[in-house]
C-alpha cells in the first residue's frame, strides 16, 4: 500500500498548528518538523498526534530537504504542508486519487490566499502554485530563502487548492516583507550586483506595474491596489538595503 506522509514545518506556530493538523486526519503518518520553537507548538503537535522532529535550522532548503531525509526508507509520499495552511476535504480526496496513479514524481498545488481576512485573486496571489507532493527520493530543494524544487522527473497540476491564512494583519506583513528584503539583498550582494541610482525609481515602478497591471492586481480593488504599492515599497527597500550592504563592506 502506498504510504503518504505529510510534513509541517514549525517556528512558534501555536495559533496555527491544530487546524493545520486536523486538516490531515487522511494521511498515514503527520510530522511536525520544528526548529526550535518557544511557545507551544510541540506540545500541541504531540497532543493531537503527530510525532515531532526537532530540527535547528539553516534556510528553508535545508529544512525542507533535512525532512525529506528523515521520512526516506519508510514513506513513499510527501505532502509538505505550511502551519497556516490547510488541506480541504476535496484536495485530500485528490492528493490520495493521484499518488495512486503514479503519473508523475511531483505535483504543484495551488493557493487560495486570504491577505488581512481577504481571498486575493490577483497580484500574484492566484493561483499561487506550490510545488508541495513529492515521491520520496526523486525530490531535493535548491535555494535558500525562495527554495526551489528540483525533480527527477515530471511535474504534475492538481484542481484543487490549500487553503492559506497568509497574512493576518499590515503588522504581520510588514514583518516578513522585512525579512524578505534582507534575504532578497544579500543574495543580490552575494552576486556582485551594485544598485545603481535609477533601480531607486524605476525597480518599485516596475514592481506596481506588474502586481497591478500585469497580474491583475486591479481586479481586487483597493485590496489589490493597497498590496501592489505595498510590493513596491519594499522593492525600493531592498535597494537600499542593499546599498547598505555596499556601504558597510567598503574597503
Amino acid at each position: 500500500m502506498t504510504k503518504l506522509t505529510a510534513i509541517i514545518l514549525t517556528h512558534n506556530e501555536e495559533r496555527h498548528i491544530e487546524d493545520c493538523l486536523a486538516s490531515l486526519d487522511f494521511v498515514d503518518e503527520r510530522i511536525v518538523f520544528d526548529s526550535q520553537s518557544t511557545d507551544e507548538t510541540v506540545e500541541l503537535a504531540r497532543k493531537n498526534g503527530a510525532t515531532v522532529i526537532n530540527h535547528p535550522f539553516e534556510h528553508f532548503s535545508a529544512q525542507r530537504n533535512a525532512a525529506l531525509e528523515a521520512v526516506s526508507g519508510h514513506t513513499d509520499w510527501v505532502l509538505f504542508v505550511d502551519a497556516d495552511e490547510r488541506v480541504t476535504a476535496e484536495l485530500a480526496e485528490e492528493v490520495r486519487n493521484v499518488i495512486m496513479r503514479r503519473d508523475y514524481v511531483g505535483y504543484q498545488i495551488p493557493r487560495d490566499n486570504y491577505i488581512f481576512g481577504t481571498l486575493t485573486r490577483g497580484a500574484g496571489w492566484h493561483p499561487d502554485y506550490q510545488t508541495r507532493l513529492l515521491k520520496v527520493g526523486k525530490a531535493h530543494y535548491e535555494n535558500a530563502v525562495h527554495e526551489v524544487v528540483k525533480l527527477d522527473g515530471e511535474l504534475g497540476t492538481l484542481n484543487h487548492p490549500f487553503v492559506h491564512y497568509n497574512y493576518r494583519d499590515l503588522a504581520h506583513f510588514r514583518n516578513k516583507q522585512r525579512r524578505y528584503v534582507r534575504y532578497d539583498a544579500q543574495g543580490l550582494y552575494d552576486s556582485g550586483i551594485k544598485p545603481k541610482p535609477q533601480n531607486f525609481i524605476l525597480q518599485p515602478l516596475r514592481q506596481f506595474k506588474w502586481r497591478f497591471f500585469e497580474l491583475a492586481g486591479y481586479r481586487d480593488g483597493f485590496h489589490g491596489l493597497r498590496l501592489s504599492l505595498l510590493m513596491a515599497w519594499y522593492e525600493y527597500k531592498k535597494y537600499r538595503t542593499l546599498r547598505q550592504l555596499w556601504q558597510q563592506n567598503r574597503g
